[in-house]
């Protein structure tokens, strides 16, 4: 009888014995069943964001402490799709000792208390996340090379107002052109105003502003952004470039976006976020309905004025349309608001109707 043939002593087949002899090795992928859950990094540091740079972060840890130290960290994979931008704060894991080649993790982005957003255009709905977190706008503008736009600082300020940003208006360049003009067009609006010439930045006026906040500067390509802040933060040497002769405008020298502490005399510290020059600002990502309510969210109403009810940071849309062209913030209300409407039709809206979802209570 062969050994595959039925019938041995114990009656097991040729089959059953040569099947127990074969040894069957566990899949080492199904052997352990994956989880859902995750760590919970109770053991995580907080750290600010100062940069990012390809994939990389340089983040900031134990600030305003003895062991203060900057270092390097990337994203981990529980993130998914969350981007981590400038601003920031994140929680780390890893090796965040600091030493030269060691690379943390950030497993957690922390509640965001403001984020400044644009678009590609008017009618791009897809947002760009430019910083997090700022409480100000340093918007820097030229008095004269390149030529100052007063239309692109108007999308500035609805892009600060809407993100709950206090806006701050710099015009730099002074000893080329008289800057009172400009600035008179954005009198009527709550908003600081700062002039600088060259080679004369007001720094203890702007250390007045800035310190103690997060700032974040915007500007057109050749204003002086980058020179206004090398001037408060030395340490920055940030790439200055020229206006071009011919055409009137200036080249990119800020390729990213990256936070710089800045130093009073008086021992306090502040940020400055510098962000690249842009030649347009798109607020496809902006709600239509807010647009109006930033325009006189910390409007000035002049001496001699009616008392109204209802204030301009809580009236409705058309309630401001019509107490501007009442002439209760003047000629300059009355400009701003014309202004404001040619934004609403490139966001694809009638001003002349007023805003969709706006309806005006019967008398």
């Amino acid at each position: 009888m062969s050994w595959w043939d039925d019938g041995d002593d114990d009656g097991a087949s040729g089959y059953e014995r040569y099947e127990d002899a074969v040894r069957i090795r566990p899949n080492p992928k199904g052997s352990k069943p994956r989880s859902k859950l995750r760590p919970e990094h109770d053991d995580a540091v907080e750290a600010r964001v100062l940069g990012v740079d390809r994939g990389r972060y340089s983040v900031l840890v134990a600030e305003g402490r003895h062991d203060e130290r900057e270092l390097t960290a990337t994203r981990a994979r529980e993130l998914g799709r969350q981007s981590i931008v400038t601003g920031d704060r994140v929680d780390l894991v890893g090796d965040v000792s600091g030493d030269e080649g060691t690379l943390a993790r950030a497993v957690r982005i922390r509640q965001r208390s403001t984020l400044l957003r644009r678009s590609a255009d008017d009618s791009d709905d897809v947002e760009r996340v430019i910083v997090a977190n700022a409480d100000q706008m340093l918007i820097v503008v030229a008095a004269a090379n390149p030529e100052p736009r007063a239309r692109l600082v108007d999308r500035y300020l609805v892009a600060a107002f809407d993100a709950g940003i206090q806006p701050i208006l710099c015009i730099t360049k002074a000893d080329l052109a008289d800057p009172a003009a400009f600035a008179h067009q954005f009198s009527c609006l709550d908003v600081p105003v700062v002039t600088s010439a060259q080679g004369e930045v007001p720094r203890a006026e702007l250390e007045r502003l800035l310190l103690g906040r997060t700032t974040v500067a915007v500007g057109h390509s050749g204003v002086g952004k980058s020179t206004l802040v090398n001037a408060l933060v030395p340490s920055a040497k940030r790439a200055i470039g020229r206006v071009n002769a011919v055409t009137g405008r200036g080249r990119h020298t800020s390729s990213s976006t990256v936070s710089l502490r800045m130093r009073g005399a008086d021992g306090r510290s502040g940020w400055i976020i510098d962000t690249p020059g842009v030649r347009s600002f798109g607020l496809g990502h902006v709600d239509p309905a807010s647009v109006l309510r930033s325009f006189a969210a910390t409007a000035i109403v002049p001496e001699g004025a009616p008392e109204q009810e209802v204030p301009l940071a809580q009236a409705h849309d058309w309630e401001i349309i019509e107490r501007v062209e009442a002439g209760e913030l003047g000629d300059l209300g009355r400009e701003r608001l014309a202004s404001l409407r040619k934004l609403l039709s490139a966001l694809g809206e009638d001003p002349a109707a007023g805003l969709e979802g706006t309806e005006r209570p019967e008398a």
